[in-house]
């Protein structure tokens, strides 16, 4: 891809663009706190919980789909302010939302217009020089607002305001977006095309974005239950909260080493060890007795960090499947997608307010990504 054919980003506009997306993903990334006190004030059930979860990150994932088909880059800022005001609004619209259905409702639609915001960040960093290394260092930028807000949220703001304040800090939030869309590109040159016109949903393209499915769904079922399994664990609610905030950062080192560890180990065998690890991961959790505190917050700390190693090697997957951007701007649907079918999942087998079997689906997602990648490891290492 040449200059004359792609048109690549500044640094500055490479950071304004993270920026919005690190903000678009704060939800994401928060929401076993926030999910777990909307179930203390009794808002929602501990079953509407995965069903909340699945609900917004999907419709993340629709964003960031209808952004690819629908939406002309040339439009990006213009997208990205009206998008922040939307979330901000629907963030201050979940303070008055009560019960499941409603609580899903809003949420879903805050989740489209976040998936907006992703879509545009995802479009600037294929663009750029060395797109996989980006993109490692966005899932560092991410984490590290999220790990930072998740520890205001448990330490500060829900102890002084409750739940209501963190969806108003939220919604507060929100709004930078729309003043970093002035830093952003005015407008981004279409992608190059790719290399045969099947090239993109030939079956060595699908395959990366079902294991990244895969995968995600793994990640996803265990993290919208990590707060109820803290607490059998014998963890208080604000012990686990800060937990959370702790998994975050250790997301944070993992991604920081995979973004330098993207372009030296092999794609293929880096993802089956990382879903042999969450498999060995989940299973711990699952097989460790009421109140074993201390060997559940590192089976969490293991799994915050094998979760960001991972990811850059989606994106790295991606674009060796299709060179030309356009499969990669597709990733973070499948992840987006697959983290919400996991918590969809683990909400048919909560019982009650027991969610002891969330661990078991996450290891089951885990083998079967696994397996996938090891079943196909001809055609992707072809590729990859």
């Amino acid at each position: 891809m040449s200059r004359q054919t792609l048109q690549h980003p500044t640094g500055i506009e490479l950071a304004a663009a993270m920026g919005v997306g690190a903000i678009a993903l704060l939800m994401i990334g928060v929401q076993p706190i926030l999910l777990g006190a909307l179930v203390d004030a009794r808002q929602v059930s501990l079953e509407g919980v995965g069903l909340v979860a699945m609900g917004e990150i999907i419709t993340i994932g629709l964003g960031v789909l209808l952004g690819d088909l629908c939406l002309s880059a040339a439009r990006l800022r213009s997208v990205t302010v009206l998008a922040a005001m939307v979330i901000a609004l629907l963030d201050l619209l979940t303070v008055k939302a009560s019960g499941d259905g409603p609580m899903i409702g809003v949420r879903a639609a805050a989740g489209l217009a976040e998936g907006l915001l992703i879509w545009g960040t995802t479009a600037v960093i294929v663009r750029s020089h060395h797109p996989a290394r980006v993109g490692g260092i966005f899932f560092v930028v991410q984490t590290l607002a999220q790990a930072l807000f998740g520890f205001l949220l448990a330490r500060l703001i829900i102890p002084l305001a409750g739940w209501q304040g963190a969806f108003a800090a939220l919604a507060g939030l929100s709004l930078l977006p729309g003043i970093l869309a002035w830093v952003q590109p005015r407008g981004l040159a279409p992608l190059a095309a790719s290399t045969t016109s099947r090239a993109r949903w030939s079956p060595a393209a699908i395959l990366p974005l079902a294991i990244v499915f895969l995968q995600m769904a793994t990640l996803g079922s265990f993290w919208a239950y990590l707060e109820p399994l803290g607490k059998t664990a014998g963890l208080d609610a604000q012990g686990a909260q800060t937990l959370i905030a702790f998994v975050l950062a250790m997301q944070v080192l993992g991604g920081t080493l995979a973004s330098m560890a993207v372009k030296r180990f092999a794609v293929a065998p880096t993802l089956v060890v990382a879903s042999l690890a969450l498999l060995v991961i989940t299973l711990s959790v699952y097989g460790q007795p009421t109140g074993s505190t201390e060997p559940f917050m590192a089976a969490c700390l293991c799994f915050g960090f094998v979760w960001l190693f991972m990811l850059p090697f989606h994106l790295a997957l991606a674009l060796r499947a299709d060179p030309s951007g356009h499969l990669a701007g597709l990733v973070p649907a499948a992840q987006l997608l697959g983290s919400a079918f996991g918590p969809l999942m683990a909400s048919f087998i909560v019982d009650g307010d027991n969610a002891g079997a969330v661990p078991l689906l996450s290891s089951s997602f885990a083998l079967a990504s696994a397996l996938l990648i090891l079943g196909v490891r001809r055609a992707i290492s072809h590729k990859a």
